[in-house]
């Protein structure tokens, strides 16, 4: 048996209940999480050579970033936006939004009740953060509305419902005073003379939250600046205080809980620290089938434990009451062995259970797993299965611990999962294990006086990262840019000014602007993948030494972005946005308030910002939100070296000689064009001069 146990050693690895040892490599295949396996062969090779020269790092976690011919900067590219091909994007984070933005800012914030409502000691980091979040954007001189839901649950864990006795608790907790108010809009602005922190009434009672409904997020949102999304545990759920209320603000970030949750979310697909095994307890075979697959491929190893366990034992050929077996779990549960043999796996299913007589409820035996005889309910894992898990779990470097290990009619007082909660404990104290939780059993379970774990309460929202899936409050969130770019990869002179055209299409006016101007750079944001691709090989095949796109919702990222540019921004272009996506109530309009403010906050003295349409509505519109959003730094020309050039408010013509392709399409067909030019212009005492 011991020398069966030792399945990391380089002999290889093995299926604990069938004596068969197969060979296997050192290395495990390498995953990604959907399209992160990027088709680069349809690019040409001198393409590769400048992707090289480029080195970033990666924001997350600050690890240096190395793009190859199968990992390059086109992944650095597409990686900003995230929804096309990973179900974690990278989003945008209190963290990381400028904390001057947020002074008189009203900010919302959807906070996780039953976090902040737990013991202290008991969950004291995930308490810190979520604390934090709320009393960072307070110092910060926000104007704060708390929102969450609450209801008693089965275990009459939140006895206090009622919306005055939540709100003296949150005081407590936050040392400031918190005051409750209704919903209805009159009663929020009437109270903010009040408090800058203000609670809002139950969701659990509206049965417009669960529904998404956007007219009850209207509502909710109403006068609000800024939402701050800090529960994590709600995020695979579709709210409409987590998902419609992006909606409606112009900023949607997280907030610290969420940002350290799903840090832990995308630590468990990490594969640095082997062996890694994963202990999966609770049921549903058939549901969770996805994600087992996914964890068969990042994981050395597998233990069962719980009902699911049960399946595997089934599929083994192992004999089972079939009360035990669940309807049409078998095909999935032989798949995933194959699966886990074909990948040289190693598996653990219970070898022993603690059983419960049906007839007298206070007998318990132990029963060998090939033995469970009718009329014995097994209630937990025996003491050969702990010693078995003890024994794979002391060799390991990381496991991950999701689901309860509970059996059918399992009795909270039958000791055995807290016995292994402790042999866990034991083992990460003595071999500096690293350990994810997930689950609130599995947590409560481990967790004891050692706080030394990365926890993860809610099962439901990892099943379905797991699975694959979105998350739908993750996905409302704004993007953020992963990436530190190193500029002098990208350009020969980064200190040159630069210029950006925020949606820079097939970068026809970049290239054609690129070509006058030598002694500027040029940068196009593009949300279109594909055209990045075409202006990047373009770029390479002209040998242009001033001219780079990437591929970026630069709403959200223009600042994250720009900010780190060494030289001056000079000019800022935004030229045609589609006019469907420049709906004042679109969610992913192209000029929306963050850009324009990041755009008055980066652009130098003098600098300028050029607008143009074919659709004098939509100019209009962007005029009037440059004007009503840029600080009083941004301001109409309204003294041209050439008067004449201007009819009515817009130019004649397009004041830098190049064309973009909508451009040139719409007047050679005699319609018009409306373009404006505005500037940034020096702040002193109360009035605006020219720079």
């Amino acid at each position: 048996m011991n020398q069966a146990l030792d399945i990391f050693r380089s002999s290889g690895y093995y299926f604990s209940r069938n004596p068969v040892f197969l060979n296997s490599s050192r290395n495990s295949p390498a995953f990604l999480l959907h399209k992160q396996n990027f088709p680069l062969e349809h690019l040409a090779a001198p393409l590769f050579e400048k992707y090289r020269r480029l080195v970033c790092s990666k924001r997350v976690n600050s690890k240096p970033f190395i793009p190859t011919e199968s990992n390059s900067l086109r992944v650095e590219a597409e990686a900003c936006d995230g929804a096309d091909f990973s179900a974690v994007p990278h989003v945008q984070t209190l963290r990381e939004f400028p904390k001057e933005e947020l002074s008189e800012k009203v900010v919302m914030v959807r906070f996780d009740s039953r976090l902040l409502f737990q013991q202290l000691q008991e969950r004291k980091i995930q308490c810190e953060n979520a604390v934090s979040t709320i009393k960072y954007l307070h110092e910060a001189g926000a104007k704060v509305i708390l929102v969450s839901s609450w209801d008693a649950d089965a275990e009459n864990t939140m006895k206090i419902v009622r919306a005055e006795s939540i709100a003296g608790a949150l005081s407590s907790v936050l040392q400031v005073k918190v005051v409750p108010v209704k919903l209805v809009t009159r009663h929020m602005h009437s109270a903010k003379q009040e408090s800058n922190i203000l609670l809002l009434e139950n969701l659990f009672q509206f049965k417009e939250e669960p529904a998404n409904c956007k007219g009850f997020a209207r509502l909710l949102s109403s006068g609000v600046d800024i939402f701050v999304n800090d529960a994590f545990s709600q995020s695979h759920r579709v709210l409409a205080s987590t998902v419609a209320i992006s909606r409606f603000c112009y900023a949607s970030i997280a907030g610290f809980h969420f940002e350290a949750v799903l840090s832990q979310l995308k630590n468990i697909t990490k594969t640095s620290q082997k062996p890694y095994v994963a202990i999966i307890g609770g049921g549903n075979l058939v549901e969770k089938a996805a994600a087992l697959r996914l964890l068969v491929c990042i994981c050395d190893g597998l233990v069962f434990v719980g009902n699911i366990a049960f399946q595997i034992m089934h599929a083994l050929g192992l004999p089972l009451p079939m009360k035990l077996v669940e309807h049409g779990a078998t095909e999935e549960a032989l798949t995933l062995i194959n699966s886990m043999k074909s990948r040289r796996r190693a598996v653990i299913v219970p070898k022993d259970f603690l059983c419960l007589n049906n007839l007298n409820p206070e007998k318990l035996e132990i029963f060998s797993a090939d033995c469970l005889v009718d009329g014995w309910q097994p209630v937990d894992l025996g003491p050969e299965s702990l010693e078995e898990i003890a024994s794979l779990v002391s060799k390991c470097k990381k496991i991950l611990w999701i689901g309860p290990v509970r059996f059918g009619l399992s009795r909270s007082d039958a000791g055995e999962a807290s016995r292994l909660g402790a042999v866990v404990d034991r083992l990460r104290s003595q071999n500096n294990l690293e350990t994810i939780l997930v689950g609130k059993v599995a947590c409560t379970t481990v967790l004891g006086s050692n706080l030394n774990y990365s926890v993860i309460e809610n099962a439901s929202a990892v099943w379905e990262f797991l699975k694959g899936r979105s998350l739908p409050g993750l996905m409302a969130l704004d993007r953020s840019y992963p990436f530190d770019i190193k500029w002098d990869g990208v350009y020969d002179d980064p200190t040159r000014p630069l210029v950006v055209d925020v949606g820079s299409g097939n970068g026809l006016f970049l290239f054609g602007m690129a070509k006058k101007r030598k002694d500027l750079n040029f940068l196009g944001l593009e949300i279109n993948g594909k055209l990045v691709n075409r202006c990047l090989e373009r770029v390479l095949q002209t040998g242009m030494k001033n001219g780079y796109f990437i591929r970026t919702n630069a709403a959200s990222t223009f600042r994250s972005i720009i900010s780190s540019y060494p030289g001056e921004l000079v000019l800022v272009s935004i030229q045609c946005p589609n006019p469907d996506f420049n709906k004042p109530e679109h969610r992913w309009k192209m000029v929306q308030r963050s850009l324009i403010e990041a755009i008055a906050d980066l652009l130098a003295l003098g600098g300028k910002v050029f607008l143009q349409s074919d659709i004098e509505g939509v100019a209009i519109r962007m005029k009037s939100e440059f004007v009503k959003y840029g600080k009083g730094k941004i301001m109409v020309m309204d003294e041209p070296e050439d008067a004449s050039c201007y009819q009515r408010q817009w130019l004649n013509e397009n004041p830098f000689g190049v064309r973009s392709d909508w451009e040139q399409h719409v007047l050679d067909r005699g319609a018009n064009m409306y373009r404006l030019l505005l500037s940034k212009l020096a702040i002193i005492a109360g009035s605006t001069c020219r720079g």
